[in-house]
């Protein structure tokens, strides 16, 4: 069994993992994609933070990390017919490994929730499940409602010199979330400006005169279709329909833009209500994450 880091000419092969693995736990077609990936690592350093192993000039598994404010990320997948061989464990302790040379005092793994063994794994690694995460979708069949907003605000595309003001936005109506981590603007735009699939006409904004009262932030290609990725509503306008209309919205855009299906991640325990928000929408989940945490210090 070869380890090496991953580099970009492997990752569609890596891809192919991942619907592998995600196809044998849930039982169901996986449509995660190369934007995806890319995504995941878009803040990823290839080759200091990732192990790819190789068994028979195929991969085996591959595991990444990244740090978010205190908190270090990690995420792992074993190839099904490679489980039960170790992959999984030593993954988790490269991860480990990695972010305590960063001096991060704690870590999340992320897994799926259907993996079986991985209660046992993380158990005997000193790890305890802190939280659960749905990914929601909804097939259009047809365009959906047009969005209804209370006297006095508009739904428009953020525009350019905005972004700040999205940015605290966002920051603002996401501060009593889980685990939320505040990093600098100039480095948040970074991050998602210079993703290969940004689109800034898929960022949205609802404006009460010179404030903005939500925002959402949503990408063109992910799970093979749109990805709502951050929709915040600032604490003044929640309850108001607010973001039901710019959910509406951006279906309304996908859908013109010929993509039917629109997805999200949502913390299973949000403390606005945000899935039955999107329960009210239509969307269902299709998927869930389970979230262990170990503390590196």
């Amino acid at each position: 069994m070869n380890a090496r880091p991953a580099t970009e000419r492997d990752l569609e092969s890596v891809v192919r993992l991942l619907v592998e693995d995600e196809e044998f736990l849930t039982g169901r077609p996986s449509r995660i994609g190369i934007g995806d990936l890319r995504g995941w690592l878009s803040s990823v350093e290839l080759a200091r933070d990732t192990w790819l192993f190789e068994g028979n000039g195929a991969p085996a598994a591959f595991g990444w990390c990244l740090t978010h404010g205190d908190i270090g990320l990690a995420a792992g997948i074993v190839r099904p017919g490679e489980k039960g061989r170790g992959l999984g464990t030593e993954l988790v302790a490269r991860a480990e490994t990695r972010l305590r040379e960063l001096e991060m005092p704690r870590v999340h793994q992320v897994c799926l929730a259907a993996d079986r063994q991985a209660p046992g794994l993380f158990s005997s690694a000193g790890y305890r499940e802190v939280r659960r995460f749905y990914e929601m979708t909804i097939e259009l069949v047809g365009a959906p409602p047009e969005p209804v907003l209370p006297a006095g605000l508009a739904i428009d595309v953020m525009q350019v010199g905005e972004e700040p003001a999205f940015y605290h936005a966002l920051d603002e109506a996401f501060q009593d979330h889980w685990e939320h981590h505040p990093i600098p603007f100039d480095q948040w735009w970074e991050e998602r400006s210079s993703q290969p699939d940004h689109d800034r006409t898929l960022w949205f904004v609802v404006r009460d005169g010179d404030e903005l009262a939500a925002v959402v932030r949503n990408e063109p290609n992910r799970r093979g279709g749109g990805f709502v990725a951050a929709l915040g509503v600032r604490r003044p306008w929640r309850g108001r329909g607010v973001g039901r209309a710019l959910l509406l919205h951006t279906f309304g855009e996908f859908h013109r833009r010929g993509v039917d299906r629109v997805s999200l991640g949502v913390d299973a325990e949000n403390p606005t209500g945000a899935t039955r928000l999107y329960e009210s929408v239509g969307m269902n989940t299709v998927l869930e994450q389970s979230v262990y945490e170990k503390s590196l210090a």
